[in-house]
């Protein structure tokens, strides 16, 4: 019953627009807030990313109300124009996050020396592990941090990353071994 109870509220906001009663950003939003997700829900990789989008673009219907055109094609060929501006902001936004981890990544690549005494083996083993123990020998071994420093940045009990990390020894011990 709420789905015709918001057929009969976008009607009624309809008729009273095409009645001469300008649109306000409430009911422009109502009007248009589905073919807006879905505009945004076929182009982007996210359903979170279309809501984003959809809000993002909510909030320039109210800071530019007044720019709203009185007939409602144009209103909405206006709303689409926004829509386009802020999923074209968004792929511009994506494409630079893509280039600043490509180069962050080829950065380390060149500049990180690879400890070539971490063989293969060691990284298999260590994927074996709960991902928290992986974190807390990896934080151990390989970026030298004591086990108090360790339980300080998990957020975690001294007891605990201590008897975490004693199993997670023991359970690269077994697993190297075989």
């Amino acid at each position: 019953m709420a789905v015709e109870g918001a057929r009969d509220e976008t009607a009624d906001i309809q008729e009273l627009w095409s009645s001469g009663v300008p649109a306000t950003p409430t009911s422009f939003i109502k009007l248009n807030r589905d073919a807006l997700f879905a505009y945004f829900a076929r182009r982007v990789d996210s359903v979170e990313d279309a809501a984003d989008l959809t809000g993002d673009v909510f909030v320039i219907i109210w800071r530019r109300a007044d720019d709203i055109p009185f007939d409602q094609t144009r209103a909405r060929m206006w709303l689409f124009g926004v829509a386009r501006n802020v999923l074209s902001n968004h792929m511009r936004a994506q494409a630079r996050r893509r280039r600043l981890r490509e180069r962050a990544a080829e950065q380390v690549r060149h500049d990180v020396p690879l400890d070539e005494s971490v063989s293969e083996g060691v990284h298999d083993a260590l994927g074996a592990l709960a991902p928290l123990d992986q974190e807390i020998v990896q934080l151990h071994h390989w970026d030298g941090f004591n086990l108090a420093e360790i339980a300080g940045i998990l957020g975690r009990r001294p007891a605990t990353i201590r008897s975490r990390y004693a199993r997670a020894r023991a359970r690269l011990r077994q697993i190297l071994s075989a």
